[in-house]
Protein backbone atom coordinates (compact mmCIF):
# COMPACT_ATOMS: atom_id res chain seq x y z
CA UNK A 1 0.00 0.00 0.00
CA UNK A 2 1.55 3.39 -0.76
CA UNK A 3 0.91 5.38 2.23
CA UNK A 4 0.58 9.09 1.26
CA UNK A 5 1.38 10.38 4.64
CA UNK A 6 4.51 11.84 5.57
CA UNK A 7 6.36 10.56 8.15
CA UNK A 8 5.83 13.47 10.92
CA UNK A 9 1.96 12.61 11.06
CA UNK A 10 2.73 8.50 11.67
CA UNK A 11 0.89 9.24 15.35
CA UNK A 12 2.98 6.38 17.21
CA UNK A 13 2.19 3.84 15.03
CA UNK A 14 -1.60 4.18 14.22
CA UNK A 15 -1.19 4.55 10.55
CA UNK A 16 0.50 1.30 10.81
CA UNK A 17 -1.03 -0.46 7.60
CA UNK A 18 -2.45 -3.16 9.64
CA UNK A 19 -4.19 -1.23 12.24
CA UNK A 20 -5.76 0.78 9.18
CA UNK A 21 -6.70 -1.83 7.03
CA UNK A 22 -8.53 -3.26 10.15
CA UNK A 23 -10.48 0.21 10.93
CA UNK A 24 -11.48 0.13 7.07
CA UNK A 25 -12.09 -3.25 7.18
CA UNK A 26 -14.71 -2.69 10.21
CA UNK A 27 -16.29 0.52 8.83
CA UNK A 28 -17.15 -0.92 5.64
CA UNK A 29 -18.35 -4.10 6.94
CA UNK A 30 -15.71 -6.42 5.39
CA UNK A 31 -12.52 -7.54 4.33
CA UNK A 32 -10.53 -5.08 2.65
CA UNK A 33 -6.97 -4.25 1.10
CA UNK A 34 -6.31 -0.41 0.50
CA UNK A 35 -4.61 1.23 -2.27
CA UNK A 36 -3.55 3.67 -0.39
CA UNK A 37 -4.30 6.60 2.06
CA UNK A 38 -4.40 10.62 3.24
CA UNK A 39 -4.02 12.51 6.20
CA UNK A 40 -5.74 15.93 7.42
CA UNK A 41 -5.01 17.28 10.52
CA UNK A 42 -7.86 18.86 12.50
CA UNK A 43 -8.08 22.59 12.36
CA UNK A 44 -8.66 23.05 16.28
CA UNK A 45 -6.68 22.89 19.53
CA UNK A 46 -8.11 21.11 21.99
CA UNK A 47 -7.82 22.18 25.82
CA UNK A 48 -7.72 18.32 26.76
CA UNK A 49 -3.73 17.08 28.14
CA UNK A 50 -5.31 13.67 26.68
CA UNK A 51 -5.25 14.53 23.21
CA UNK A 52 -2.42 13.29 21.44
CA UNK A 53 -4.08 13.94 17.50
CA UNK A 54 -6.86 14.46 15.65
CA UNK A 55 -6.69 13.75 12.27
CA UNK A 56 -9.51 12.88 9.37
CA UNK A 57 -7.86 10.04 7.27
CA UNK A 58 -8.81 9.17 3.55
CA UNK A 59 -8.50 6.88 0.89
CA UNK A 60 -9.64 3.86 -1.35
CA UNK A 61 -9.99 0.63 -1.15
CA UNK A 62 -8.60 -1.87 -4.16
CA UNK A 63 -10.99 -2.87 -5.44
CA UNK A 64 -12.45 1.50 -5.83
CA UNK A 65 -14.42 1.79 -2.58
CA UNK A 66 -13.58 5.38 -1.36
CA UNK A 67 -13.32 5.53 2.78
CA UNK A 68 -13.41 8.13 5.46
CA UNK A 69 -12.45 7.77 8.89
CA UNK A 70 -11.87 9.99 12.01
CA UNK A 71 -8.74 9.09 14.08
CA UNK A 72 -8.23 10.16 17.54
CA UNK A 73 -5.04 9.46 20.20
CA UNK A 74 -5.63 9.24 23.56
CA UNK A 75 -2.48 9.86 25.58
CA UNK A 76 -1.99 10.03 29.14
CA UNK A 77 -0.77 13.79 30.41
CA UNK A 78 2.74 13.28 30.91
CA UNK A 79 3.07 13.69 27.17
CA UNK A 80 1.46 16.78 27.68
CA UNK A 81 4.11 19.68 26.24
CA UNK A 82 2.02 21.99 28.97
CA UNK A 83 2.14 19.68 31.70
CA UNK A 84 5.39 22.19 33.14
CA UNK A 85 3.30 25.04 33.25
CA UNK A 86 1.02 23.26 35.93
CA UNK A 87 1.64 24.49 39.57
CA UNK A 88 4.48 22.11 41.10
CA UNK A 89 2.16 21.10 44.06
CA UNK A 90 -0.45 19.05 41.80
CA UNK A 91 1.25 17.92 38.68
CA UNK A 92 2.20 14.96 40.47
CA UNK A 93 -1.63 14.66 41.83
CA UNK A 94 -2.70 15.59 38.16
CA UNK A 95 -0.66 12.10 36.67
CA UNK A 96 -1.73 10.15 38.93
CA UNK A 97 -5.59 11.20 39.02
CA UNK A 98 -6.61 12.55 35.25
CA UNK A 99 -8.81 10.11 33.37
CA UNK A 100 -7.44 10.03 30.09
CA UNK A 101 -8.90 7.36 29.04
CA UNK A 102 -12.45 8.33 30.18
CA UNK A 103 -14.21 9.73 26.99
CA UNK A 104 -13.91 5.84 25.83
CA UNK A 105 -17.18 5.78 28.49
CA UNK A 106 -19.05 7.11 25.75
CA UNK A 107 -20.02 3.63 24.37
CA UNK A 108 -19.79 1.51 27.21
CA UNK A 109 -23.35 0.97 28.59
CA UNK A 110 -24.70 3.11 31.00
CA UNK A 111 -24.06 6.18 28.49
CA UNK A 112 -24.32 4.40 24.97
CA UNK A 113 -28.03 2.73 26.04
CA UNK A 114 -29.16 6.41 27.39
CA UNK A 115 -29.21 8.12 24.70
CA UNK A 116 -32.37 9.83 23.89
CA UNK A 117 -33.47 10.40 20.18
CA UNK A 118 -31.70 13.29 18.14
CA UNK A 119 -28.50 12.61 20.09
CA UNK A 120 -26.04 9.57 18.97
CA UNK A 121 -22.64 8.83 19.31
CA UNK A 122 -20.02 8.52 16.21
CA UNK A 123 -19.79 4.60 15.51
CA UNK A 124 -16.65 3.43 17.01
CA UNK A 125 -14.86 1.19 14.73
CA UNK A 126 -11.38 0.03 16.65
CA UNK A 127 -9.59 0.60 19.65
CA UNK A 128 -5.79 0.31 19.42
CA UNK A 129 -3.20 0.52 22.03
CA UNK A 130 -0.25 1.95 20.65
CA UNK A 131 1.66 1.50 23.84
CA UNK A 132 3.46 4.13 26.27
CA UNK A 133 0.14 4.78 27.40
CA UNK A 134 -1.58 5.93 24.45
CA UNK A 135 -4.74 4.59 22.29
CA UNK A 136 -5.99 5.29 19.25
CA UNK A 137 -9.28 5.60 18.82
CA UNK A 138 -10.69 4.59 14.83
CA UNK A 139 -14.63 6.40 14.82
CA UNK A 140 -16.69 7.96 11.91
CA UNK A 141 -15.66 10.77 10.00
CA UNK A 142 -18.85 12.61 10.83
CA UNK A 143 -19.80 15.29 7.73
CA UNK A 144 -21.29 18.46 9.59
CA UNK A 145 -22.67 21.73 8.71
CA UNK A 146 -20.41 24.59 9.76
CA UNK A 147 -23.42 27.66 10.14
CA UNK A 148 -23.43 29.44 13.48
CA UNK A 149 -25.32 28.20 15.88
CA UNK A 150 -28.96 30.30 16.66
CA UNK A 151 -30.92 30.24 19.58
CA UNK A 152 -33.16 27.85 18.35
CA UNK A 153 -30.51 25.23 18.20
CA UNK A 154 -29.05 25.89 21.51
CA UNK A 155 -32.38 25.33 22.94
CA UNK A 156 -32.38 21.56 20.68
CA UNK A 157 -29.36 21.25 22.37
CA UNK A 158 -30.35 22.05 25.83
CA UNK A 159 -33.27 20.06 25.39
CA UNK A 160 -31.44 16.60 24.34
CA UNK A 161 -29.38 17.48 27.30
CA UNK A 162 -31.84 17.61 29.71
CA UNK A 163 -33.06 14.44 28.71
CA UNK A 164 -30.10 12.47 28.56
CA UNK A 165 -29.51 14.05 32.48
CA UNK A 166 -32.52 12.61 32.96
CA UNK A 167 -32.06 9.22 31.53
CA UNK A 168 -28.87 9.11 33.59
CA UNK A 169 -29.78 10.23 37.36
CA UNK A 170 -31.08 7.03 38.73
CA UNK A 171 -29.49 5.40 42.34
CA UNK A 172 -27.87 2.66 39.86
CA UNK A 173 -26.24 4.31 37.42
CA UNK A 174 -24.89 7.28 39.73
CA UNK A 175 -23.82 4.75 42.45
CA UNK A 176 -21.94 2.75 39.24
CA UNK A 177 -19.23 5.85 38.88
CA UNK A 178 -17.72 4.73 42.01
CA UNK A 179 -17.21 8.55 42.93
CA UNK A 180 -19.25 10.68 45.13
CA UNK A 181 -20.90 13.98 43.92
CA UNK A 182 -18.78 16.94 42.70
CA UNK A 183 -15.74 14.81 42.55
CA UNK A 184 -14.32 15.88 38.78
CA UNK A 185 -15.29 19.85 39.22
CA UNK A 186 -13.99 19.97 42.84
CA UNK A 187 -10.87 18.74 41.43
CA UNK A 188 -11.11 21.11 38.45
CA UNK A 189 -11.62 24.36 41.10
CA UNK A 190 -8.40 23.24 42.87
CA UNK A 191 -6.16 22.72 40.18
CA UNK A 192 -7.41 25.28 37.82
CA UNK A 193 -9.14 28.20 40.12
CA UNK A 194 -7.60 28.01 43.47
CA UNK A 195 -3.94 27.47 42.28
CA UNK A 196 -3.95 29.28 38.81
CA UNK A 197 -7.28 31.22 37.96
CA UNK A 198 -7.57 33.12 41.42
CA UNK A 199 -3.66 33.92 41.74
CA UNK A 200 -3.63 35.37 38.43
CA UNK A 201 -6.40 37.87 39.30
CA UNK A 202 -3.76 39.42 41.65
CA UNK A 203 -0.77 40.32 38.72
CA UNK A 204 -1.01 43.53 38.10
CA UNK A 205 0.67 42.34 34.50
CA UNK A 206 -2.01 40.77 33.39
CA UNK A 207 -4.68 43.63 33.96
CA UNK A 208 -2.50 45.70 32.16
CA UNK A 209 -1.90 43.21 29.07
CA UNK A 210 -3.36 44.68 25.69
CA UNK A 211 -5.67 42.51 25.38
CA UNK A 212 -7.82 42.98 28.75
CA UNK A 213 -6.69 46.63 29.37
CA UNK A 214 -8.61 47.64 26.31
CA UNK A 215 -11.60 45.24 26.73
CA UNK A 216 -12.52 44.98 30.56
CA UNK A 217 -13.15 48.02 32.98
CA UNK A 218 -12.14 48.42 36.59
CA UNK A 219 -15.35 46.25 38.37
CA UNK A 220 -14.09 42.94 36.46
CA UNK A 221 -11.17 42.55 38.65
CA UNK A 222 -13.40 42.87 41.60
CA UNK A 223 -15.96 40.96 40.81
CA UNK A 224 -13.76 37.79 39.99
CA UNK A 225 -12.53 38.34 43.25
CA UNK A 226 -15.64 38.31 45.11
CA UNK A 227 -16.80 35.28 42.97
CA UNK A 228 -13.58 33.75 43.91
CA UNK A 229 -14.19 34.15 47.33
CA UNK A 230 -17.72 32.20 46.67
CA UNK A 231 -16.52 29.16 45.08
CA UNK A 232 -16.73 26.52 48.00
CA UNK A 233 -20.50 27.91 49.15
CA UNK A 234 -21.23 27.05 45.56
CA UNK A 235 -19.48 24.15 44.78
CA UNK A 236 -21.43 22.93 48.43
CA UNK A 237 -24.77 24.22 46.56
CA UNK A 238 -24.14 22.26 43.26
CA UNK A 239 -23.54 18.82 45.25
CA UNK A 240 -27.11 19.61 47.04
CA UNK A 241 -29.17 19.34 44.16
CA UNK A 242 -30.18 16.68 42.12
CA UNK A 243 -26.99 14.54 40.17
CA UNK A 244 -27.06 13.33 37.12
CA UNK A 245 -24.07 11.80 35.02
CA UNK A 246 -23.46 14.32 32.18
CA UNK A 247 -22.07 14.67 29.43
CA UNK A 248 -19.30 16.28 30.88
CA UNK A 249 -18.09 18.92 28.57
CA UNK A 250 -20.86 19.38 26.25
CA UNK A 251 -20.09 22.86 24.30
CA UNK A 252 -21.13 23.51 20.95
CA UNK A 253 -17.60 21.83 19.44
CA UNK A 254 -18.74 18.71 21.29
CA UNK A 255 -22.08 18.33 19.54
CA UNK A 256 -21.25 18.23 16.24
CA UNK A 257 -23.89 18.77 13.82
CA UNK A 258 -24.56 15.97 11.07
CA UNK A 259 -25.40 17.51 7.47
CA UNK A 260 -27.95 14.70 6.97
CA UNK A 261 -29.73 15.10 10.22
CA UNK A 262 -29.21 19.15 11.05
CA UNK A 263 -32.13 18.67 14.08
CA UNK A 264 -29.69 16.73 15.64
CA UNK A 265 -25.94 16.01 17.52
CA UNK A 266 -23.49 13.69 17.57
CA UNK A 267 -22.31 13.54 20.95
CA UNK A 268 -18.06 13.41 20.95
CA UNK A 269 -15.44 14.45 23.81
CA UNK A 270 -17.53 12.81 27.17
CA UNK A 271 -15.95 13.68 30.22
CA UNK A 272 -16.90 14.05 34.14
CA UNK A 273 -17.89 10.90 34.10
CA UNK A 274 -19.06 10.99 37.87
CA UNK A 275 -22.24 12.48 39.30
CA UNK A 276 -22.55 16.41 38.58
CA UNK A 277 -25.63 18.93 39.80
CA UNK A 278 -28.16 18.19 36.84
CA UNK A 279 -27.66 21.02 34.93
CA UNK A 280 -24.33 20.53 34.64
CA UNK A 281 -24.07 20.38 30.84
CA UNK A 282 -25.40 23.96 30.48
CA UNK A 283 -22.13 25.56 31.87
CA UNK A 284 -19.69 24.73 28.72
CA UNK A 285 -23.04 25.05 26.20
CA UNK A 286 -23.34 28.74 27.16
CA UNK A 287 -19.74 30.27 26.72
CA UNK A 288 -18.04 26.96 24.92
CA UNK A 289 -17.97 29.19 21.60
CA UNK A 290 -17.18 32.75 23.52
CA UNK A 291 -14.00 30.33 24.83
CA UNK A 292 -13.03 29.60 21.83
CA UNK A 293 -13.46 33.48 19.63
CA UNK A 294 -16.22 32.15 17.79
CA UNK A 295 -19.17 33.89 19.26
CA UNK A 296 -19.42 37.41 21.02
CA UNK A 297 -20.02 37.70 24.71
CA UNK A 298 -22.11 40.23 23.99
CA UNK A 299 -25.12 37.58 22.64
CA UNK A 300 -24.34 35.27 26.01
CA UNK A 301 -27.29 36.95 27.74
CA UNK A 302 -29.82 35.87 24.72
CA UNK A 303 -28.25 32.31 24.75
CA UNK A 304 -28.81 31.67 28.84
CA UNK A 305 -32.48 32.82 28.23
CA UNK A 306 -33.18 29.51 26.27
CA UNK A 307 -31.13 26.93 27.97
CA UNK A 308 -32.92 26.61 30.99
CA UNK A 309 -36.23 26.69 29.77
CA UNK A 310 -35.19 24.11 27.41
CA UNK A 311 -32.71 21.66 29.34
CA UNK A 312 -35.81 21.35 32.22
CA UNK A 313 -38.73 20.79 29.61
CA UNK A 314 -36.05 18.02 28.45
CA UNK A 315 -35.54 16.51 32.13
CA UNK A 316 -39.45 16.71 32.55
CA UNK A 317 -40.22 14.81 29.77
CA UNK A 318 -38.25 11.68 30.47
CA UNK A 319 -39.74 11.54 33.95
CA UNK A 320 -37.31 14.46 35.70
CA UNK A 321 -38.23 15.71 38.82
CA UNK A 322 -35.44 18.91 39.52
CA UNK A 323 -36.72 22.54 39.54
CA UNK A 324 -35.92 25.28 36.35
CA UNK A 325 -34.06 26.82 39.76
CA UNK A 326 -31.87 23.71 40.39
CA UNK A 327 -30.56 23.33 36.56
CA UNK A 328 -29.73 27.17 36.56
CA UNK A 329 -27.67 26.95 39.35
CA UNK A 330 -25.05 25.03 36.83
CA UNK A 331 -24.66 28.07 34.04
CA UNK A 332 -21.97 29.83 37.30
CA UNK A 333 -18.53 30.44 36.35
CA UNK A 334 -16.31 28.22 33.74
CA UNK A 335 -12.75 28.64 33.68
CA UNK A 336 -10.67 27.72 31.01
CA UNK A 337 -7.01 28.19 29.56
CA UNK A 338 -5.39 28.18 25.87
CA UNK A 339 -4.59 25.74 23.53
CA UNK A 340 -3.09 22.56 24.71
CA UNK A 341 -1.80 19.27 22.26
CA UNK A 342 -0.51 19.38 19.09
CA UNK A 343 -1.47 17.37 16.50
CA UNK A 344 0.69 14.61 16.52
CA UNK A 345 4.45 13.98 17.63
CA UNK A 346 5.81 17.48 17.32
CA UNK A 347 6.87 18.70 21.01
CA UNK A 348 6.67 22.69 19.56
CA UNK A 349 3.86 24.98 19.45
CA UNK A 350 1.99 26.58 16.60
CA UNK A 351 2.58 29.85 16.03
CA UNK A 352 0.35 32.79 17.27
CA UNK A 353 0.07 31.13 20.45
CA UNK A 354 -1.61 32.92 23.29
CA UNK A 355 0.39 34.46 26.23
CA UNK A 356 0.56 31.82 28.69
CA UNK A 357 -1.61 32.99 31.67
CA UNK A 358 -5.23 31.62 31.84
CA UNK A 359 -7.80 33.62 30.41
CA UNK A 360 -10.91 33.52 32.43
CA UNK A 361 -14.63 33.84 31.44
CA UNK A 362 -17.91 34.24 33.72
CA UNK A 363 -21.73 34.17 33.44
CA UNK A 364 -23.09 34.58 37.13
CA UNK A 365 -25.02 32.72 38.54
CA UNK A 366 -28.96 33.10 39.21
Amino acid sequence: MAAAAPAALDCWGALEEGRLTGAVSAALGRPVRLAGFRTAAIAYEPGSPATGALLRVTGATADGQPWSLFLKVLQHPRHWPRLGELPAEIRQPFLEMFPWRGELAAWEPGFADRLPAGLRLPRLYRLDELGDDRVAVWMENVRTLDDPWEPPRFARAARALGRLAARRSDPAVLAASGLPPGTGLRYYSRSRVELVGLPTLERDEVWAHPLVAGAVDGRLRADLRALGARVPELLDRLDAVPQALPHGDASPQNLLVPADAPDSFVAIDVSFQNPQAVGFDLGQLLVGLTHAGQLPAAVLPEVHAVLVPAFTDGLRAEGGQASAEEVAWDTWPVWSSGPASPHCRSSAWPSGRPPPWPQPSASAPP
